[in-house]
């Protein structure tokens, strides 16, 4: 009975033993799939990373546009830099005033209403006539008018006023020091807005290259260079000149031996008038036909130009 007893328990305890080291190899590979189960998380890890990445790098490379609040700063900082004494520009050196005549010209040559629009093209205009005229309290007084269209501008009228500011700018960092600093005020405050405006996203549309129109400029007056115009200057050139052909004419009409005087010297200068009027009555009819036959051809010119780019 007590082999009998015994023999269970060493049994039991034999397949205890043996038993015990397959449940102690069964643990192991418990911990296998909780280790692999890691690895999808890595996996995933690793795949946004690089999205993210790549979103941050797609938000940083884009422009960034200016709010009203930026524009308004920056208006009103470029007006302020011309806030001078009112003879600055006036007393400047001759080689300074060369550079100021060459920033007036970066600002407003070529196209500036077609590119800037009416208002802020004739607002630029203006102030390189100041410039060219070294009127500093006109040019602060126009300067001031800069702010108050921030509003209204499109984003390629301010990409082509940042370009303008940016090239004139470097006229006035080319001029030095000179008193106390103001010249280079002038420049940081132009280069710092037109690098800002220049930087605007430009929307390219059809009606672009239709807004390039031909300026002749006469002083202050400018005139832009149509077919209408072209030939409605024709055809007052040929009425002038037919006026002027007419009038000498009438005057070559009067003989000479008509002309009775009280003495000689008047008669004299009687004839001397009626030839200076005969040369200036021939001279405008000659001058009216050149001038109505150049309006004629350059207006041919102008449509066939027309023509060409609506082809």
């Amino acid at each position: 009975m007590a082999a009998l007893l015994i023999s269970p328990s060493i049994s039991s305890a034999a397949a205890a033993a043996s038993s015990s080291p397959t449940l102690l190899f069964r643990q192991n590979p418990h911990h296998i799939p909780s280790l692999l189960s890691l690895k999808p998380s890595k996996r995933k890890i690793s795949k946004t990373r690089p999205l993210s990445i790549s979103f941050a790098l797609a938000e940083s490379g884009s422009p960034k546009s200016l709010d009203q609040e930026e524009a308004l700063s920056l208006f009103q900082e470029l007006a302020d830099s011309f806030r001078l004494p009112s003879d600055y520009f006036a007393k400047l050196p001759n080689d300074l005033r060369i550079d100021l005549n060459d920033a007036a010209f970066d600002l407003s040559n070529g196209p500036v209403v077609g590119e800037c629009g009416q208002e802020l093209g004739e607002i630029l205009l203006n102030l390189s006539q100041a410039w060219e005229l070294a009127d500093t309290s006109t040019s602060y007084s126009i300067a001031s008018k800069l702010p108050s269209l921030q509003g209204s501008l499109t984003n390629n009228a301010k990409s082509a006023f940042g370009k303008r500011l940016v090239s004139a700018g470097r006229r006035f960092e080319a001029m030095g020091q000179y008193g106390q600093g103001e010249l280079q005020r002038i420049a940081k405050a132009m280069v710092k807005a037109g690098k800002l405006l220049s930087a605007s996203p430009i929307t390219t549309t059809d009606e672009i290259p239709k807004q390039e129109a031909r300026m002749l400029k006469f002083g202050d007056l400018q005139v832009e260079l149509t077919v209408e115009k072209a030939n409605i200057g024709a055809a007052i050139g040929f009425v002038f000149g037919v006026i002027s052909w007419q009038l000498s004419q009438g005057i070559q009409s009067i003989p000479e031996s008509s002309l009775q005087y009280a003495n000689d010297n008047a008669l004299l200068l009687a004839k001397s008038l009626r030839g200076a009027l005969l040369a200036m009555c021939y001279s405008s009819t000659v001058l009216s036909g050149f001038t109505a036959l150049g309006l004629v051809l350059l207006g041919r010119q102008l449509s066939s130009e027309g023509k060409s780019k609506e082809e």
